[in-house]
């Protein structure tokens, strides 16, 4: 056949991802009262020592470790631990003590410019609202959801990779992004179990349930798990 003369591909259709129905409200309540009775207090295992650390840690932590973060931020916050001694710092000293961490030399930047405007416009003091802070260089939702629940003990759910992933496969809030699983936890977690329900998430994706090789042997959600990723001895 001539070329000029053959029909034009069509492109293939877009491959449809089917979600997992959502579990039942009973249900959820079990998976966070065992994450409650095993770890009554979670704890987010970046360091810090007040709100404004805080916000720079979590910002420092995208594409990061937790504990690559707290190696630097160790000694940088033992000088700065305010907008004010950060921005008498220096983008190239704060640079300098964050280099072990991805992407260094723009995070060093953001943190400049973020000290900048909240000297500027928030009189030195972290911001408690998602729109102020999600106005500072280098703070996206995630960071923000962080801060908020953190610093000012809101009922937020900071969605990250183990966050979505155990979100989907303990079947909480089954998402094909992040916003979903976050508009689905919100739904979802039952109102006592809110303000720690994103760190039992992270810890348990982190330490148990991971991405490669879930630990399922020593899980204690293992029996009301029906993830296709679920490992049977």
């Amino acid at each position: 056949m001539d070329q000029r003369n053959r029909p034009p591909r069509t492109a293939a259709p877009a491959k449809r991802i089917t979600l997992p129905r959502a579990r039942k409200p009973a249900e959820i309540r079990e998976i966070f009262r065992r994450f409650q009775a095993a770890n009554p207090e979670p704890k987010g295992e970046l360091e810090s020592v007040n709100a404004f650390t805080l916000l720079v840690a979590v910002v420092l932590s995208a594409q990061a470790t937790d504990a690559g973060v707290n190696k630097a931020t160790r000694p940088l916050f033992a000088i700065a631990d305010t907008p004010e001694k950060m921005l008498a710092l220096g983008e190239d000293k704060v640079r300098d003590y964050i280099k072990t961490i991805g992407l260094y030399r723009t995070k060093a930047k953001n943190v400049i410019a973020l000290c900048e405007k909240l000297i500027a416009e928030f009189g030195g003091e972290v911001p408690a609202t998602r729109e102020a802070l999600e106005s500072l260089p280098g703070v996206g939702r995630k960071t923000a959801n962080v801060v908020l629940n953190i610093a000012f003990g809101e009922v937020t759910h900071a969605v990250d990779t183990h966050v979505f992933r155990i979100a989907n496969r303990l079947r909480i809030a089954p998402g094909k992004n992040v916003r979903q699983v976050e508009l689905g936890l919100e739904k979802a977690v039952p109102p006592e179990f809110g303000r720690h329900a994103h760190h039992w998430l992270i810890l348990h994706g982190r330490y148990t349930c991971k991405a490669l090789r879930p630990e399922c042997e020593r899980c204690i959600q293992s029996d009301l798990c029906d993830s296709p990723d679920k490992r049977i001895a």
